[in-house]
């Protein structure tokens, strides 16, 4: 978790200041935990990130439970990682769809 956060200020160039880590919110009644949202300057949030375990492999499932934390926040970008493998998808909400991309966006692309 730690690495792929200094990946996203180092590389990627998110402000540490607009990722927030175990962010609570709540859903159908129940709180659940975000691994780590990052925000735009107005503190909308921009992208979810959830990670797993590197001896999980991702799956739908965990895909799943990301998108059903992201029906509270309403993001265009959902990450998972296991710290091998990373996905990035891009949420188009007109479409009702939504596409892996190739690579992990920079901060002043969101």
């Amino acid at each position: 978790r730690q690495h792929f956060v200094h990946y996203l200020i180092t590389q990627k160039k998110y402000p540490g200041e607009l990722l927030g880590n175990e962010v609570q919110v709540k859903l159908n009644g129940t709180s659940k935990r975000c691994d780590t949202v990052a925000y735009n300057r107005f503190l909308d949030p921009l992208m979810i990130v959830e990670y797993k375990a590197p001896t999980v492999t991702i799956t739908s499932a965990v895909f799943d439970q990301i998108a059903r934390y992201n029906m509270a926040l309403h993001v265009d970008y959902l990450i998972v990682s296991n710290g091998i493998n990373h996905y990035c998808c891009k949420i188009d909400y007109d479409n009702r769809s939504y596409s892996f991309l190739d690579v992990i966006p920079d901060y002043d692309k969101l």
